[in-house]
C-alpha cells in the first residue's frame, strides 16, 4: 500500500489539514493517509500542548467520516521526545514493504534544514509538499544543504487554505466560534470539554 503521513499536534485538527491530506491522496494516488499526532513535540516544549488523549479523540472525530483516513498512535505509545525522523523509523520497520509519503506544507520544506536528522528523513519518505500562502522554499539552496533532496519532493496542488491551530485556539478563548474551519464534530469536541479556555 502506498500511505501518506500526516504528523503533527492536531491541537485542535482543521479544515487545512483534511484539505491536504486528501489532495495528497488523490494526487499521489495514496491508498490512505494516516493523521499521526505528536506525543510530545520537542519543538513545542515551552508552550502548553492539550493531553495528548483530547488531541488524539478530535483528530478520531476530524478523519471520522473519510475511509481512507487512519489514526496512526504510534507517537503516543512511545517514550518522547517525537521526531518526525524517528517516527518514520518505526513505521518502516513495522511495514517494510510500503512506499511511504511524510505530508508536509511548503514552510516546513524551507525548515527542514533545521529538523532532526533531515538527510536521514528523507531517506526514510518521500515528501509529499503542499504549497502555504507566503512560502515559495527555494530548493536549490535546499539542495545543497540536503543532498538529493528534489528527488524525493512530489508537489501537491492544494487550495490554498491558511488557518492555524494557534489562531483556533486563540479565538476558542475569545469564545468565538470555531464552524466551518474546524469539523463539527471537533467543534463540539472543544466546547464540551472547556479546551483553550
Amino acid at each position: 500500500m502506498n500511505i501518506g503521513i500526516l504528523g503533527g499536534t492536531f491541537d485542535p485538527p482543521h479544515i487545512g489539514h483534511l484539505i491536504v491530506a486528501e489532495q495528497a491522496r488523490a494526487q499521489l494516488q495514496l491508498d490512505e493517509v494516516w493523521f499521526a499526532p505528536a506525543g510530545q513535540p520537542p519543538h513545542k516544549l515551552n508552550r502548553r500542548v492539550s493531553e495528548a488523549a483530547h488531541r488524539v479523540a478530535m483528530t478520531q472525530l476530524a478523519i471520522a467520516d473519510n475511509p481512507c483516513f487512519k489514526l496512526c498512535l504510534t507517537d503516543i505509545e512511545r517514550p518522547g521526545p517525537h521526531y518526525s525522523t524517528d517516527l518514520m523509523r518505526v513505521l518502516r520497520q513495522q511495514h517494510p514493504r510500503n512506499p511511504w509519503y511524510f505530508i508536509i506544507g511548503g514552510d516546513s520544506l524551507a525548515d527542514l534544514p533545521n529538523w532532526h536528522e533531515p538527510q536521514q528523513f528523507v531517506q526514510l519518505a518521500k515528501l509529499a509538499v503542499a504549497h502555504r500562502p507566503g512560502f515559495q522554499p527555494d530548493l536549490v539552496a535546499l539542495e545543497q544543504t540536503i543532498p538529493g533532496l528534489s528527488q524525493r519532493v512530489a508537489w501537491v496542488n492544494s487550495p490554498l487554505v491558511y488557518v492555524s491551530s494557534s489562531d483556533l485556539r486563540a479565538r476558542a478563548r475569545q469564545g468565538l466560534p470555531l464552524r466551518y474551519v474546524v469539523p463539527q464534530g471537533v467543534e463540539d469536541y472543544v466546547q464540551e470539554n472547556n479546551l483553550y479556555r
